[in-house]
């Protein structure tokens, strides 16, 4: 006959100690249980040394999840982004995650798929499992977030502001478009196509802000919109009419969108710079390895999800979060921009 194998008692399944058999056999409430095994006991030292030995005596292994709700804390912060394909958005998670691990929390991840509907359900859903939520380019318009907001604290934005609803790190994508316009201007580009992004960006928005500003300052330079989107395939799809604009340079939304372009255009025999200089923006990091690498806006994403954190960190402690900040994108230049030819 085989014998038995003592099955192992791990965490709470049958017959684990529970809180009310260690306030039996100590002596005292559950309630006192809890308090002293949460570290808040304020009565004699005695009796909390009491608690401890008979917990430890009775392998009492408090549950997590009843501790986080005791003390209102979970030890977790969540992230929700938009597309969480897009090595910009993973570099900022990164960012956040890494710093606040370095803190002992842990960061759960949201993904609301580009779908301005789904965006504040996910973001309620997420922020009622942890303690506070970096919102990451939020989709929604502005009387919606600046709502939403106040349900959502402790919040930080992150690429979006809207009217105090929560401290806020943004881009100055306004100033970095025009930046790189300004780059295919000098190479002696006149007829320049911007393939855009969602048409609920807000941060699209500021591109095109950037793009009418610069345009009403320079007469003889013509910009002509494409309609694209955030994905490579977004950019492969919209070469066609980027072509047919014939536009000797094009600014894609971002740097996935401007990959997209140049395999389009590759397929279809354009050579870049040579024929059409294309610039992304981001500075994703395979775009100074694709062929020929990619001018774009740098953009420091991890520094964004490093400054969230710190930001958070005190909106949990409840301490002042510290200034809001504008990140200043920069211009590399590199081989997929060069002078215009003559026609």
């Amino acid at each position: 006959m085989a014998a038995k194998v003592p099955r192992k008692n791990n965490g709470r399944s049958r017959g684990a100690t529970t809180i009310a058999q260690v306030a039996a056999e100590a002596g005292v409430s559950p309630a006192t249980v809890s308090r002293v095994m949460n570290d808040r006991f304020v009565g004699e030292d005695k009796i909390a040394e009491r608690v401890r030995e008979t917990a430890v005596r009775l392998n009492y292994a408090p549950s997590y999840s009843a501790r986080s709700l005791a003390l209102g804390q979970t030890q977790a912060v969540a992230f929700v982004a938009p597309d969480l394909r897009n090595p910009a958005f993973q570099a900022i998670l990164s960012g956040l995650s890494t710093t606040a691990n370095e803190d002992g929390y842990r960061v759960l991840i949201g993904d609301s798929a580009e779908s301005v509907s789904e965006e504040p359900l996910l973001a309620r859903e997420i922020r009622r499992r942890c303690d506070a939520l970096v919102l990451c380019a939020p989709r929604m318009p502005d009387h919606e977030l600046v709502d939403l907001a106040s349900t959502l604290h402790p919040m930080v934005l992150v690429n979006r502001s809207a009217a105090g609803a929560a401290p806020a790190l943004t881009v100055d994508y306004r100033t970095g478009i025009e930046s790189l316009l300004k780059h295919l201007y000098e190479l002696g580009h006149r007829h320049i196509a911007y393939v855009g992004g969602p048409t609920h960006s807000m941060s699209d928005k500021y591109r095109r802000d950037g793009l009418q500003s610069f345009t009403a300052q320079n007469a003889d330079l013509a910009v002509t919109e494409v309609p694209g989107g955030v994905a490579s395939e977004d950019g492969f799809n919209a070469v066609d009419a980027v072509i047919s604009t014939k536009a000797t340079g094009v600014l894609a939304f971002n740097d996935l969108v401007a990959i997209g372009l140049l395999g389009g255009l590759q397929e279809r025999n354009v050579r870049v710079p040579e024929e059409i200089s294309v610039a992304g923006f981001d500075d994703i990091p395979f775009a100074r390895y694709i062929a020929p690498p990619l001018t774009t806006a740098s953009v420091p994403h991890e520094e964004l999800g490093v400054q969230a954190w710190y930001r958070l960190r005190s909106l949990i402690e409840g301490k002042e979060p510290g200034h809001d900040m504008v990140f200043q994108p920069r211009v590399e230049i590199r081989a997929s921009t060069a002078v215009r030819r003559p026609d």
